[in-house]
């Protein structure tokens, strides 16, 4: 019988966690299946998964329905539904959580898409969902925008654990790590517990080519020489990023930066792969996940790519392969008149808004079905009433039977 290619990953050093959240998913018991079959150890959601569950299925039509009788505003509607969500998710992967001391089994909820440039709404926002979920194996995410960094740094002193989200650049990425040291650091000048606080620095990746890979088509019709560099670039760019981004980590962690740190019993940060399905149908369909196979990672893949990495993936640890092509390939963009760094920025202020769009939408689908549901209220209570005056006896009804009982 063949072995489950994402069981080998944790053998590996690297932890699957899925890109997906649905109250359907959770119920079912196929999350707890994923969890024993397929060696799952945590999960993610955002606005855009959450958008997805919500509109399009129908369990959630009765909590929606009731909190709308119960006069909640749609904000308070998907917050609540949210919630539950992410409680019910962490419930199933405490055990994890407890077995591997906190390791893993971590389920991650994202602040409002809109406070991405807000560092006070953030902090306020983040620190208000932490004590709503109130489980240790929870995340709160957090953009890993210049206004994110302060809140980062703000949380995990206060000993919240941080998903940073939407990172895109090497040199952002530095400053994310940087920002989760100085919060350790403040947590240890107060003589306060390091070993429970957790964070991981999600770096996104198929998007970086969807965004590049046109503009290096566009370099291949220049010359023979720009073509060149152009075709070694094509479609590599995200994974030479992770892999530069790899150097970054081992640097900061596995060095002196980190050491003091470690010894007191603070986790490195691992670094998290997203934004992993690919998108462009000519590359492999586990293109994301093959590649960046390697110790303290994170692998978080939606649900199509869970299931294409189990039906043929070939788990071997490539991380840290090939990094001198890796940093090539970065080079060959500059020379090709490519700025990496206006690419990045671009993909954040995208990101966000890609965020801040199906976040939008759903308030808008909740705001129907809210109003809907009040509409249907006083048709609900004709109803009740009429069934109740038809169940009562009447007065005529109840003197009869009292006499046939005196009879």
């Amino acid at each position: 019988m063949k072995t489950n290619p994402l069981k080998k990953l944790d053998l590996l050093g690297q932890s699957l966690w899925l890109d997906y959240i649905s109250r359907d998913l959770i119920a079912s018991g196929k999350l707890k299946r994923m969890i024993v079959e397929d060696g799952l150890r945590g999960m993610t959601s955002n606005p855009a998964i959450f958008e997805k569950a919500i509109v399009n299925g129908q369990e959630y039509d009765a909590s929606i329905q009731a909190m709308a009788r119960a006069k909640k505003s749609s904000l308070e509607i998907y917050e609540a539904l949210c919630l539950k969500d992410v409680q019910n998710a962490a419930d199933q992967f405490h055990p994890l959580y407890a077995r591997t001391g906190g390791a893993d089994g971590y389920v991650s909820m994202e602040v409002n898409p809109h406070l991405a440039r807000d560092t006070r709404g953030t902090l306020k926002e983040a620190r208000r969902l932490w004590r709503s979920l109130d489980r240790p194996n929870v995340m709160i995410k957090v953009p890993a925008t210049a206004e994110g960094l302060p809140a980062i740094e703000r949380l995990i002193a206060e000993g919240i654990n941080v998903n940073v989200t939407l990172l895109f650049s090497l040199s952002r990425y530095r400053e994310v790590a940087q920002a989760y040291c100085a919060g350790i650091a403040a947590r240890l000048k107060r003589k306060e517990r390091v070993d429970r606080v957790a964070s991981v620095a999600s770096f996104f990746l198929s998007r970086i080519d969807v965004l590049v890979d046109p503009l290096l088509e566009s370099a291949m019709s220049r010359g023979p020489a720009q073509a060149a560099l152009a075709r070694k670039a094509h479609g590599q760019t995200a994974i030479a990023s992770a892999k530069a981004a790899y150097l970054i980590y081992q640097e900061i962690f596995e060095g002196a930066p980190f050491a003091a740190a470690a010894r007191r019993g603070a986790r490195p940060q691992r670094l998290l792969w997203a934004s992993t399905g690919t998108k462009n149908p000519r590359y492999s369909d586990v293109k994301y996940v093959e590649a960046l196979i390697g110790p303290h990672t994170v692998n978080t893949a939606p649900p199509e790519t869970i299931d294409a990495y189990r039906d043929h993936g070939d788990p071997k640890s490539r991380l840290e392969e090939g990094a001198a092509r890796a940093g090539a390939v970065l080079e060959s963009l500059a020379k090709l008149g490519i700025k990496l760094d206006w690419a990045t920025q671009l993909l954040e202020k995208e990101g966000i808004e890609k965020f801040d769009k199906p976040f939008d939408q759903l308030l808008r689908a909740l705001e129907k079905k809210r109003v809907a549901a009040l509409n249907l209220e006083p048709k609900v209570r004709a109803r009740k009433a009429a069934r109740t005056r038809r169940a009562k006896p009447r007065r005529g009804d109840a003197a009869q039977g009292a006499t046939r009982l005196k009879m």
